[in-house]
C-alpha cells in the first residue's frame, strides 16, 4: 500500500488560491502608484507651475489604481470564505 506523503484539502487550496489573487492583484496596482507620482513628482519639478492640473490628475489616477486592489481583496475574501 502506497501511502501519499502529502495531502492537501480543498481549503487549504481556496486559502492558497486566496493568498494568490490578493498578492498578484495589489502587485499591479503597488508598481502603478509608484510609477504614477514619480512621474507626477518629476512634472512638478520641471513646471511647478502646474500644481493644480498635476495634482488632480495624480489623484484621479491613484484612485482608480487603488480601487483595482480594493477589487482583488474582495475577490480574495470571496475565494477564501464563501465559495
Amino acid at each position: 500500500m502506497i501511502v501519499p506523503l502529502l495531502e492537501i484539502s480543498d481549503e487549504a487550496l481556496r486559502f492558497v488560491g486566496a493568498a494568490l489573487a490578493i498578492g498578484i492583484g495589489g502587485f499591479g496596482p503597488g508598481l502603478a502608484i509608484g510609477n504614477l507620482v514619480g512621474k507626477a513628482m518629476e512634472a512638478l519639478g520641471r513646471n511647478p507651475e502646474a500644481q493644480p492640473v498635476i495634482q488632480t490628475n495624480m489623484i484621479l489616477g491613484v484612485a482608480f489604481a487603488e480601487a483595482i486592489a480594493i477589487y482583488a481583496l474582495v475577490v480574495a475574501i470571496m475565494i477564501g470564505f464563501v465559495f
